[in-house]
């Protein structure tokens, strides 16, 4: 059967393929003559096919120009910035690496180098660069994973974090899957050796944590640190995690006890001023750390309290989970009750909306409409939910302020 030649209206990989090779070399080249990236990405490909040697010359061409270049990058130009490293970052990564990942990885390490040196001369006031750096972390250890088992390139990479420590704190917050235990474990040893470099602390706690390694991650806690709710609410659970109930305990109640080194989260509290604020962090770990205590009476009041004060509906999910047959229901009656009395009415509204319960909220629409005294910013969202079982609702409340 004859092969239908591609619609000349569509531009599409199969319309110009049809042109041919001699043609779309003349149509590349034109076009490259104004466009600097475009050169540089057909250089990139070309390399790329002509081998590993010299892929990493092009590679290195160009990371070399942008590390040492001084020149200011204006707002207009940060774009283009952005699209020459993501087109070095996929060359190295999707080129590069399944052929060389030891090069790959050290490129990867130049590539990620540059970032300090551009927040000097990049205006970047949104954070796109910030960003770009960020999203492009799982990459860095994707390759560092692949060249896991050459001991000198991890040891160039432990180099790299002792020269950016903060910088690389953040990228392996970033890393999501792409950092293994087993590579965390390895860089941690090439980085203890130098535990001395300022600014080093943050990036060793992380890995640590990647590392599952549990003592260590909590020996680099500071006494401040340690007085924090959302800091003993980590704790306590990593605690939880490894079976050890006790020291999860006592690592919750170290934020119970003002004192001046947790100053700052107890707001400037004396000890004998009674506890300090508590979140919704430390909370919810105390409830977790009462179940494992065999606690679980205790556990579900300190659920109910904590949906009547916030109209949680987490805590009020897991509550009603744990309560026997039947019983749930009498116990979502009561819920639902305490929502449609709640004292602000947005936030009553917002909970009963989204658990979904549409007939409790057009109730309360009905009755307490006249308490809305600002704008609700999901108004019209609400509004056309309801509208479809309780249209005077729905225009009761697009009506309101």
């Amino acid at each position: 059967m004859a092969r239908r030649p591609a619609s000349p209206k569509r531009l599409s990989a199969a319309s110009l393929a049809s042109l041919g090779a001699d043609r779309l070399g003349d149509l590349l080249m034109q076009a490259a003559d104004g466009d600097a990236l475009l050169k540089r990405r057909l250089r990139l490909v070309l390399a790329a096919e002509a081998g590993v040697e010299p892929l990493t010359a092009e590679l290195d061409k160009r990371l070399t120009a942008l590390a040492v270049g001084r020149v200011r990058v204006s707002w207009r130009k940060r774009p283009d910035l952005l699209r020459d490293l993501d087109m070095l970052r996929r060359a190295v990564i999707e080129d590069l690496a399944p052929a060389a990942p030891v090069a790959a990885l050290d490129r990867m390490i130049d590539w990620f180098d540059l970032f300090r040196g551009l927040t000097l001369r990049v205006k970047d006031p949104r954070g796109d660069m910030t960003a770009a750096f960020e999203a492009a972390a799982p990459d860095l250890w994707t390759a560092a994973q692949a060249a896991l088992s050459d001991p000198a390139a991890i040891g160039r990479l432990a180099a790299a974090i002792e020269r950016h420590p903060l910088d690389y704190a953040r990228w392996i917050g970033a890393a999501g899957e792409a950092l293994t235990p087993a590579l965390a474990r390895t860089l941690l040893a090439a980085l203890q050796a130098n535990s001395g470099v300022r600014g080093l602390r943050p990036a060793i706690r992380r890995l640590a944590d990647r590392a599952e390694d549990l003592d260590l991650w909590l020996s680099l806690a500071t006494p401040d640190e340690k007085g924090a709710p959302d800091f003993a609410a980590a704790a306590a659970r990593r605690l939880l995690t490894a079976g050890r109930v006790i020291e999860a305990r006592q690592a919750l109640e170290a934020a119970l006890k003002p004192t001046a080194a947790n100053r700052r989260f107890t707001f400037g509290r004396s000890p004998s001023a009674g506890p300090p604020p508590l979140t919704l962090a430390w909370e919810a770990a105390s409830i977790d750390l009462l179940e494992a205590e065999g606690r679980k009476g205790e556990a579900q009041d300190l659920r109910w309290a904590m949906f009547e004060r916030d109209l949680s509906a987490p805590a009020l999910r897991t509550y009603l989970s744990r309560l026997p047959d039947f019983d749930d229901v009498e116990a979502l009656d009561r819920a639902l009750a305490h929502a449609a009395a709640y004292a602000d009415f947005e936030a009553a509204l917002g909970f009963l909306m989204d658990w979904p319960a549409h007939r409790e909220a057009a109730a309360l629409v009905e009755r307490r409409v006249r308490e809305v005294r600002s704008p609700l910013a999901m108004k019209s969202d609400w509004a056309a939910r309801l509208a479809q079982k309780y249209p005077e609702a729905a225009e009761r409340l697009l009506a309101a302020f």
